[in-house]
Parts: C-alpha cells; structure tokens; sequence
C-alpha cells in the first residue's frame, strides 16, 4: 500500500492510481472511456488497437507514480510537472483542431489541475523547507 509522505506526494500518488485505474478498465471495458469522451463507438480495429495500447501505457505510468510516490522522490514530481503541462497544451489542440471532439477536454482539464496541485505541492514544500531552515 502506498502512503505518501508529503502533499506533493498525495498528488503523485492520486494521480498515479487514477491512471493505473483507467489503463486497466481501457483494456477491460474500453467502451467506458470513450464513450463519455465523445469517441465513437464501437471501436474500429485501429481505434480499439490505439485504445490498447494507451490503457497499457496509463496503466504503467500509474505503477511508475504510485512507486515514486511510495518514495516520496521529489525530483521526479518536479519532472511532471511541465510534462503534465504540455500534454495539456496538446490535447486541448488535438480539440481546438478537430481531430478530438469535445469531451477529451476532460482529460486536459485532469492533467493541468494535476501539474498545478504538484507543482503547488512542491513549491509550498519547498518554501516550508526554508523558512524551517531559516
């Protein structure tokens, strides 16, 4: 059982079991995520494949968070966080462009309050840390 050891590990953590989560109902029950992002379906062999293959990839980006989180290891929080950025900035284009529709919004929107509470997290930390010091 993770049980992190700082808020920015609560982060880390919470949103590496959503992941974990949503990776094995992608492969268990895909139509439980797509639906509600307004792909449609049923899946076409190259959808459903895709859909496969980023199930599997959320799926394994939560072990990697939850164990991070497990050893409340910093640095790697802070790599996240302008990743988690950029993602948002390309999924809310991949919508704006046309070939996303509407709701995969949902999924940018869960990656910026993400980066935003971590890195949050880290800097209230990090100022914690020093005015401790200080």
């Amino acid at each position: 059982m993770v049980v992190p050891k700082s808020v920015s590990g609560w982060t880390i953590a919470v949103f590496g079991a959503l992941a974990l989560v949503n990776g094995v109902l992608g492969l268990a029950v895909p139509g439980a995520l797509v639906g509600p992002l307004g792909f449609a379906t049923p899946l076409d062999g190259a959808a459903a494949t895709f859909l496969a293959a980023s199930s599997m990839a959320s799926l394994n980006m939560g072990v990697y968070y939850l164990l991070a989180a497990s050893r409340d290891w910093k640095p790697f929080f802070a790599f996240t966080v302008p990743f988690r950025a950029l993602t948002v900035t390309v999924f809310t284009l991949f919508v704006l462009v046309g070939p996303a529709p509407a709701g995969f919004l949902a999924v940018a929107a869960w990656e910026g309050l993400g980066a935003l509470a971590t890195g949050a997290a880290l800097l209230h930390e990090r100022r914690r840390a020093t005015m401790i010091v200080a």
